[in-house]
């Protein structure tokens, strides 16, 4: 009897690495891509850090541009810019939550000031991913031009950097334009239950 589950089994998985060597065959062409995280769950800046992990260990230079939680002083922020300065640029712009600065026009001078940086950083020959942590949240409240950061995405970004784009409620337009969008769902979160966010998880 295992013996047949077995046999059966293995046969399934060399169909499966037949058909899935075919389909690699035609994944040949690169480019840098648009890549957006998104969604209501947790997890969206932690993938986009993770990223930022391996190109740190294939030896891509890369960079953050963290808009928003400016106050935070986060796990990935410290790891980076006192282990990694050298392989990642960090740069913040934002000065907390819309709702701490209670400051709109200094929150939209922070978001532009933090595009214009962001620029800089795609526009570096030497920069090849860079990490835009929270600009959905500038985005959704218009302290950035969405058509602007749209065409510079499409029409100005070197052809082979990666540009990560993390935060809630990411445009239309903007999911549009992006090669890799991955939309985070919330299932259960111990913030109902009325546990604060804790190092090591959120922060």
């Amino acid at each position: 009897m295992t013996e047949d589950i077995n046999a059966r089994h293995t046969e399934k998985m060399r169909k499966i690495k037949a058909a899935r060597d075919k389909m690699m065959q035609t994944k040949t062409d690169e480019k840098g891509l648009i890549i957006v995280h998104t969604g209501a769950g947790k997890g969206k800046s932690s993938s986009g850090f993770g990223m930022i992990m391996r190109c740190i260990a294939h030896g891509m230079p890369c960079a953050v541009v963290q808009f928003i939680k400016g106050n935070w002083v986060t796990g990935e922020r410290k790891f980076l810019t006192e282990r990694f300065a050298d392989e990642c640029r960090f740069f913040v712009s934002g000065e907390g939550f819309t709702w701490e600065t209670q400051d709109r026009e200094r929150d939209i001078a922070a978001a532009q000031n933090g595009w214009k940086i962001a620029k800089e950083q795609i526009l570096d020959p030497e920069i090849q991913f860079v990490l835009l942590d929270e600009i959905n949240i500038a985005l959704r409240y218009d302290y950035l031009d969405i058509d602007e950061v749209v065409d510079f995405l499409l029409h100005q970004k070197p052809a082979m950097t990666h540009v990560c784009l993390t935060g809630r409620n990411a445009k239309p337009e903007l999911i549009e334009a992006a090669d890799l969008v991955t939309e985070m769902n919330l299932v259960k979160h111990p913030f109902r239950d009325g546990i604060k966010a804790q190092n090591g998880v959120e922060m």
